[in-house]
């Protein structure tokens, strides 16, 4: 299929998420249906909780209530996820259903980007993006899980370190 499969959300009755989500991927199977619906998820965190008895770390959906599922919405896809018992419908507005956006899947940690970088810790750089576009520096520190390198410049004779995003430096070819 030319279209790529986007993430929507579904509604379902509180406590029922997971048989929802076992339901949704057992229907696709059943009806051959797996290149439509290609994933289900339930976010869920771990939390520490402080009870009488000392503490103790439970997992805890992020939102009740709501599944979280990969698909290509086509009229079937559509009739699958509204014919599941405990499913009531999609998120959005006038019944139809709007995919996630990408900035919103990459805060909710469903799906993770892999970024390559072209540059190591002690590499020499060039900034070519933001107020300091042109300078030359050395990489001090790379966290790429928070998008951000700290680089050491010679600013008016002083080295200066300075955090910039990932994709504001660029390797210096030699």
């Amino acid at each position: 299929m030319a279209e790529e499969a986007k993430w929507y959300v579904v509604h379902t009755y509180s406590g029922y998420e997971n048989a929802v989500a076992a339901a949704v991927m057992k229907a696709a199977e059943n009806r051959k249906m797996t290149d439509l619906i290609r994933e289900v998820n339930i976010p869920m965190e771990t939390v520490t909780e402080i009870t009488d008895s000392g503490e103790k770390t439970v997992e805890r959906k992020v939102f009740p209530g709501y599944v979280l599922v990969k698909m290509i919405l086509t009229d079937e896809s559509w009739h699958l996820i509204h014919n599941v018992r405990g499913a009531t419908g999609f998120v959005g507005s006038d019944g139809k259903a709007i995919p996630l956006t990408e900035q919103e899947i990459y805060d909710l940690g469903v799906e993770r980007k892999e970024i390559v970088v072209g540059y190591a810790v002690g590499d020499e750089v060039k900034v070519i993006d933001g107020p300091l576009a042109g300078f030359i520096g050395t990489v001090e520190a790379l966290d790429v899980d928070k998008n951000s390198v700290s680089v050491v410049v010679s600013m008016f004779g002083r080295e200066t370190p300075v955090d910039l995003e990932l994709d504001q430096v660029e390797v210096i070819k030699e």
